[in-house]
């Protein structure tokens, strides 16, 4: 019978049929490999503490000594480092180191004024100063006549148009309800 089926097909009858057996039997043997799986609950979600930022508590920060001038006269108009035109009249400042839009708060020494300005421009372009003010806050530091004058600088705390207002409970302890406590 062997030799009918080879007769029939051929010289390749022997490779076909050891083909085929091999085939089915890696079906048959990769059939038990197949299953549906259990579905598996889920755990349920654990409870998580709510993340709090931690605080840091920055030292006081020291005035920084530096050399200020004063611009005005010639650059009323002009556009600034930050987009916006100068305005001699405005509490505006220009430094080569402190972020554009920071607010610091600027001190003379020699008479105690302070005035807060708002940074929206790179400079001075002249050696050894480091702060050019507008003119008003040159006014109001006592600064203009001079031209030139050492002054103290700080990062202003708050901006005041940031601050919000204070809740009238938070002003007085006894207007809080006991059962608030």
């Amino acid at each position: 019978m062997f030799m009918m089926i080879s007769q029939a097909y051929g010289r390749c009858a022997p490779r076909r049929i050891i083909a085929l057996c091999f085939t089915l039997s890696a079906l048959a043997g990769l059939s038990g490999c197949y299953g549906v799986a259990e579905r598996v609950p889920a755990p349920p979600p654990r409870a998580v503490a709510p993340q709090v930022a931690p605080v840091r508590i920055h030292p006081p920060l020291k005035p920084k000594q530096e050399v200020a001038s004063w611009y005005g006269p010639g650059f009323n108009g002009r556009l600034t480092t930050n987009g916006e035109r100068f305005n001699e009249n405005a509490m505006t400042a220009a430094s080569k180191t402190l972020p554009l839009g920071s607010h610091v708060v600027v001190t003379n020494p020699q008479n105690g004024r302070s005035v807060e300005v708002r940074i929206n421009d790179r400079g001075p372009h002249v050696r050894g100063r480091t702060l050019d003010l507008s003119k008003r806050a040159a006014q109001k530091l006592g600064i203009t006549k001079n031209g030139v004058a050492r002054v103290e600088v700080t990062p202003a705390a708050k901006h005041p148009a940031m601050v919000a207002p204070i809740a009238p409970s938070a002003v007085n302890p006894s207007t809080v309800l006991e059962s608030h406590i």
